[in-house]
């Protein structure tokens, strides 16, 4: 065995690693909680490919049913779609931020639950209506009708990705997370109304799966929330109570209806909107009536009004919701973090 070379005066100590920067490495574990669920995550993976999708059968649909489920699930592509990028990008800046070990794995964990909701999205588009989401060419009015309503849709998705994209880097955890529960807290609302209201086994185990995901992610976010929201600062649970408005403005896309704000759509949108999601919803997708998303919305922002007031965090007016709170207005996509 070679001998030591051992410089005279002793080794020369390595440069400081300019950060952020993902070293040095290190696995440091602060909250075993985190632990335990990323350990969880892993004993229920599950692929979206052994779903039963040869019952997923085009003939038992009309025209207009077909169409009106590929919109629904472009809909909620355009926030499934958006998040194993977002979660991806938070995973690296989590790496570049040192955060505990746990943190990162919950993240990467995140995104690829996110890739298989994803997945669920494109197989569905695919089997009913292929060419789908825009790459096919409208035969009638309500086709076109969807067609554009999708590119206006997605054009406001690529405003949120431009704004989170410059943005992400300057928000810290509290706030990040914040918007996370958001998008969580929703998600498992969502796809729990729509696994007890759906006619089709298909999509009934899809959005059990999605939704026992969800209610993970969830409480990913509260631990870390746990940590974190203690000994705030002002300024950061003003941004807090920002980002609970912002994710109400950009989530209701999916929950309910897009309120005035963010949304840039021609005034004809919402009607065609409309009428196609009673096509999602004649084809016994499980979509709630306009009454019950309200509704669910109204229970969800009252549990997250409860969370966040017990630390001193002031909880935005929605007034579409009839619901009392500090006046916020969110017209800018870099004010918007939440995703599925």
């Amino acid at each position: 065995m070679a001998d030591l070379t051992i410089p005279e005066g002793g080794f020369w100590p390595a440069p400081e690693i300019p950060q952020p920067n993902i070293y040095p490495m290190e696995w440091r574990v602060e909250t075993e909680k985190l632990a335990a669920i990323y350990e969880k995550s892993k004993r229920l993976v599950w692929n979206p490919a052994d779903l039963p999708w040869d019952d997923l059968d085009p003939a038992d649909f009309t025209r207009a049913q077909r169409l009106g489920i590929m919109y629904w699930f472009a809909v909620l592509a355009n926030f499934d779609a958006s998040g194993p990028a977002v979660f991806a990008r938070a995973t690296i800046q989590a790496f570049e931020k040192h955060e505990e070990d746990p943190v990162r794995k919950c993240f990467f964990s995140i995104t690829r639950d996110e890739m298989n909701h994803e997945e669920c999205c494109q197989r569905t588009i695919a089997r009913l209506w292929p060419g789908g989401p825009l790459d096919w060419e409208p035969a009638d009015d309500l086709e076109r009708a969807a067609h554009n309503n999708i590119g206006w849709l997605y054009h406001n998705g690529g405003r949120y990705w431009t704004g989170y994209s410059s943005a992400v880097g300057r928000y810290s955890l509290p706030v990040l997370f914040t918007s996370f529960m958001m998008g969580e807290m929703a998600a498992s609302t969502l796809f729990r109304g729509m696994a007890s209201g759906t006619r089709h086994p298909v999509f009934d185990e899809m959005f059990k799966r999605i939704g026992r995901d969800e209610s993970r992610h969830l409480q990913i976010c509260m631990t870390i929330l746990e940590n974190e929201w203690p000994g705030l600062d002002d300024q950061t649970r003003g941004l807090i109570t920002r980002q609970l408005r912002a994710g109400f403005v950009f989530l209701s896309m999916i929950l309910w209806e897009p309120p005035e704000g963010f949304w840039e759509l021609p005034p004809y949108f919402l009607a065609n909107h409309r009428v196609l999601m009673d096509h999602a919803r004649d084809a016994g997708l499980g979509l709630l009536t306009y009454e019950e998303q309200a509704e669910n919305w109204r229970v969800a922002m009252a549990r997250i009004r409860a969370i966040v007031e017990r630390w001193g965090i002031a909880f935005p007016a929605i007034p579409e919701l009839d619901l009392e709170g500090v006046a916020v207005d969110i017209i800018d996509p870099q004010d918007i973090i939440p995703v599925f």
